[in-house]
């Protein structure tokens, strides 16, 4: 027997295929991680989202960071509603209200997202400095 009886060079409904992507290299453990980049941000918002399906709903988030990713930002925290974490889409956010200080954003929320969140981070290293550090 020959290897052709097996693998005819044409067999029966034999198509034309374009080759292949290449197959992306592996990545290491933590080189998915270091694509993004994570901001603390602390603050109560009133949001209106835009879900994927084209809905708009109202949540009350407890933020706790914003994730500056490839493509895409997030803003996360504590969905009030249903006490679980949620990653929204910055892109997606509509309205953002800050009830304690009436502040409502329409356009440039992700601009205004990242300002408050380094200066909420500059605030951080101040305070940080002022303490006074014991001796080990």
């Amino acid at each position: 027997m020959e290897y052709r009886d097996f693998h005819p060079d044409k067999p029966p409904g034999f198509r034309a295929r374009r080759p292949g992507a290449p197959a992306p290299a592996p990545a290491s453990a933590g080189e998915g991680r270091d694509l993004w980049r994570t901001l603390p941000l602390e603050g109560t918002f009133e949001v209106v989202y835009e879900d994927a399906r084209g809905a708009w709903t109202t949540r009350t988030l407890d933020a706790r960071e914003l994730k500056l990713g490839p493509g895409r930002t997030l803003l996360g925290g504590t969905d009030r509603a249903h006490g679980l974490y949620r990653g929204l889409r910055a892109d997606r956010i509509r309205r953002l209200t800050e009830p304690a200080s009436g502040t409502r954003i329409e356009t440039g929320i992700l601009d205004w997202l990242l300002a408050r969140a380094q200066a909420q981070q500059a605030q951080r290293k101040v305070r940080g400095s002022r303490s006074p550090r014991r001796a080990a």
